[in-house]
């Protein structure tokens, strides 16, 4: 009986996540699909965790599931160059700021378009926004959300619409 009483409250104890499929890409090319792990309340903002809260946050790794062979895996996350999501698990800003259009390049080469939008105070400018303390950049592009890393960006150019 108290077997089954501290299971149940380790139960209650839980926090109920979400499983989030991200295209993981590593430096040199290569991608992998994973889930990861999004709690349904985040601690630092109203709403669902996201995927810029588990990247941004602290620790190294970050616990996943390896989708090719439903392995648990440990991703470090200073080796991720970005992490491709739907934009349900990296919803948009709802407060109107700046938007750019742009053009990233990574350390290998890779190639991302799409529009990086933040809200900082208006005599900011984008090299402000990609100076800050974050490790990852939110970028929008076609149908996805890309988290890039800060540490695997050569180049960022704004693009004319």
């Amino acid at each position: 009986m108290r077997e089954v009483r501290r299971e149940a409250m380790a139960d209650d104890l839980k926090v109920p996540k979400q499983r989030a499929e991200v295209e993981v890409l590593f430096p040199g090319g290569g991608v992998r699909q994973v889930v990861v792990f999004l709690a349904e309340f985040a601690e630092e903002h109203s709403g669902a965790e996201r995927l810029s809260d588990l990247l941004n946050g602290p620790g190294e790794f970050l616990p996943a599931i390896d989708l090719q062979n439903d392995a648990v895996i440990f991703l470090g996350r200073q080796s991720i160059a970005a992490a491709r999501v739907r934009p349900r698990w990296e919803p948009a800003n709802p407060v109107a700021g700046a938007e750019h259009e742009v053009e990233i390049t990574l350390a290998d080469g890779a190639t991302l378009w799409g529009r990086i939008n933040f809200v900082l105070p208006p005599e900011r400018r984008l090299l402000d926004y990609l100076n800050l303390a974050e490790p990852f950049l939110r970028l929008q592009e076609k149908d996805k959300v890309s988290l890039i890393n800060k540490r695997h960006i050569a180049r960022v150019a704004k693009v004319n619409p």
